[in-house]
């Protein structure tokens, strides 16, 4: 579970607000399973199985003859008590292990006046489900939950910033530890490294990591995903540091190259500065109003000033939330119109394959007058 009863006030609206999204996107109702448009929605934080369970979400002020209009939950009989504890729905129905699931998604779907009209479906939703939605409702037609959701869930609310920046804390406490570490993680395998990461993580208050730690020593870290392995890190040798945690389901995502002891080559000196340079570049240039594709524009003039465009072979940044990425992409020539409340990463690098690779990775949420980072620590690579 991501958050108290307390919070749930905030499920709440953000289903009212999806509900008169719904409206203005032209669906008559949205079918939710688990994942993370659920766990926005309701808080319930459950991952995908073999059994039917929907939330269905009609939209507001529907014209019809419908006898539910409210957010219903769809679940087998053994979460019944969870969801009820866990979330602030109050219409929750229930199949057991011996029913046709079919027909209790039939039987809602027709008291929610939802047999037919437009309806939206979770962008991942499994196939086996979707089949069955369109089983009991074959007169309707289908959209995605992006749909509606994708502008709800794109600018953070209060409580979701909150969690970010106490997991943004929690990592940048971890990057702090890593400088103590210093020459200590001489020796350490990649993958020790990414171990001793997990548990510094959580040992400030992050649950989990938010996907697999990269840790990429020399030659390795020419690959932007190489994950981590069993090579040792060396002396004067760069190591990029990829990882994050989650607070209340909300995750952050950081990234540093350092170097554990010794001095790296000179080629590594100017290249951790052209990086350095447009990562500020590219932060600087974010505020309300701006397009993506700017962002991506400042970082990327920075670095191929530098000599080194042809090896920053990503985009600049990607919107982070409770999916670690999703909307807004920083990707060159996008026209999307950054807004208050978006948050996303700002994380150019430099790759050479055979040699070295360097990334400086921050998120940054946009504020009405230009944004706010919620990284604060030093970005060097000593």
């Amino acid at each position: 579970m991501e958050d108290s009863h307390a919070d749930q006030d905030v499920h709440a609206d953000r289903r009212a607000s999806a509900a008169a999204r719904l409206g203005a996107t032209g669906a008559d109702g949205l079918v939710c399973f688990p994942g993370r448009n659920l766990q926005y929605l309701t808080g319930f934080d459950e991952a995908p199985a073999e059994r039917h369970l929907f939330l269905v979400v009609p939209a507001a002020d529907r014209e019809g003859d419908a006898t539910v209009t409210d957010p219903t939950f769809l679940v087998p009989s053994l979460y019944e008590t969870q969801v009820r504890a866990d979330t602030s729905v109050e219409s929750v129905r229930t199949w057991d292990d011996g029913d046709d699931p079919t027909a209790a998604v039939r039987a809602l779907l027709g008291d929610c006046g939802l047999r037919e009209g437009r309806l939206l479906v979770d962008d991942t939703m499994w196939a086996t489900f979707t089949q069955d939605l369109r089983t009991a409702a074959p007169e309707a037609s289908w959209g995605l939950a992006s749909e509606a959701l994708g502008a709800l869930r794109v600018r953070k609310d209060a409580a979701e910033l909150d969690a970010m920046r106490a997991a943004a804390a929690a990592a940048d406490r971890t990057v702090e530890d890593l400088r103590e570490l210093g020459a200590d993680a001489v020796g350490m395998t990649e993958r020790e490294l990414a171990d001793w990461v997990a548990d510094r993580l959580a040992a400030h208050g992050g649950s989990g990591t938010s996907f697999d730690t990269i840790v990429a020593a020399g030659p390795n870290g020419a690959k932007p995903h190489h994950g981590c392995g069993d090579r040792e890190v060396r002396a004067g040798e760069p190591v990029v540091l990829d990882f994050g945690t989650r607070v209340d389901g909300y995750p952050s995502d950081q990234t540093r190259t350092l170097v554990f002891d010794g001095e790296p080559p000179a080629a590594y000196r100017r290249v951790h500065e052209a990086v350095r340079e447009a990562q500020a570049a590219a932060v600087e240039a974010v505020e309300p109003g701006v397009t993506a594709g700017s962002i991506d524009r400042a970082a990327r003039a920075v670095i191929e000033s530098a000599g080194y465009g042809d090896a920053f072979v990503h985009r600049t940044g990607h919107g982070v939330g409770l999916d670690v990425h999703e909307e807004p992409y920083i990707v060159a020539d996008s026209d999307r119109t950054l807004e208050p409340g978006m948050v996303f990463s700002v994380e150019p690098g430099v790759y050479l394959d055979g040699e070295f690779g360097c990334r400086i990775e921050d998120l940054v949420v946009v504020t009405d007058d230009g944004c706010e980072r919620l990284n604060d620590t030093d970005r060097g690579w000593r």
